[in-house]
């Protein structure tokens, strides 16, 4: 393979996708760079214009040019960061929520369309060249925020969640089968009969296989939603994945109509109650109980929704 091989891909490919005429390609007002930063700014709910710039490789004159639009349109909220006061947090307002939104279905359309021309039987061999070319041309980079997808579930997904909670949580926890079924039980549950309009599932995927996944579905009590099944691999956490998820989720419960987002954890799980407080989560309830062959002490935690988003 020699330069030009590559470069002649890349244009061929840049054609396929609309990459030198995304607006249009979308029927939007906003180019390939501004698209992917707005998406950036939709899936981590706490950046500053530092991070987008070191995470995207951009120009910082251009990336402020591109803030400035976002927020004449008013799509942004720039604030001192938390973190640095020498740093401007950015924040996606409302509208710019919806136009992100927008933006990514308009997106999952288009690859929908192109991917309908490639017959289903040559669908696994395009995954697998997609897969190799990312694994080569990553050898020896560590993974990063931007490589990890969060999408609908597909085939073999919900068995995977099964799985995957059964497995850890026996070796990081010493928890027994009760667990396995009781996470068979409520993915089973939603397989069964579920609304799409107001439950869904998310898959973390990184370079081709799932990592990390949430569930978001409706509690007995009502205009509440419930979050259950958050994981992350351990071969993939320090990516901030446990955020987006939780993130997504919370955004998803508040653009339906719910009023509250509750949830159930054990006080063992460290990490994912950090990940439920940086997210406003406040501890409502928590009892001693011995579940999974272990004594533990459960905790119910409750967002109010109605309130101004972080």
């Amino acid at each position: 393979m020699s330069v030009q091989d590559i470069r002649a891909f890349n244009r061929f490919y840049t054609n396929v996708i609309g990459a030198l005429d995304y607006s249009r390609h979308l029927y939007a007002p906003y180019t390939l760079t501004e698209s992917r930063v707005l998406y950036e700014l939709a899936h981590s709910p706490r950046t500053d214009a530092a991070d987008l710039r070191a995470e995207l490789s951009l120009d910082a004159g251009y990336l402020s040019r591109i803030l400035n639009k976002f927020e004449q349109d008013g799509l942004i909220e720039r604030t001192t960061s938390d973190r640095d006061p020498r740093r401007r947090r950015v924040t996606l307002t409302a509208r710019g929520r919806e136009t992100g939104k927008l933006l990514e279905e308009r997106a999952d359309q288009s690859v929908g369309s192109l991917l309908a021309t490639v017959p289903a039987a040559q669908r696994p061999r395009l995954t697998e060249a997609m897969a190799t070319v990312r694994t080569l041309l990553s050898e020896g980079r560590p993974p990063r925020r931007e490589d990890v997808l969060l999408r609908e579930p597909g085939p073999g997904d919900l068995g995977w969640i099964v799985q995957r909670n059964a497995a850890l949580y026996a070796a990081e926890y010493g928890w027994n089968a009760d667990y396995e079924g009781l996470v068979a039980r409520i993915v089973a549950d939603f397989a069964q009969d579920h609304d799409p309009h107001l439950e869904r599932v998310w898959i973390a995927e990184l370079d081709g296989r799932p990592v990390g996944c949430v569930m978001c579905v409706r509690d007995e009590a009502p205009a509440t939603a419930r979050l259950r099944l958050l994981l992350v691999e351990p071969d993939a956490r320090g990516l901030g994945i446990g955020d987006r998820l939780v993130a997504t989720v919370v955004d998803f419960a508040r653009g339906v109509g719910y009023r509250d987002l509750v949830l159930w954890t054990n006080d063992v799980l460290t990490a994912a109650r950090h990940v439920y407080q940086r997210h406003g989560f406040v501890l409502a309830a928590e009892k001693p109980h011995r579940s999974f062959g272990k004594d533990l002490v459960g905790q119910d935690w409750r967002l109010d929704l109605r309130g101004t988003p972080e």
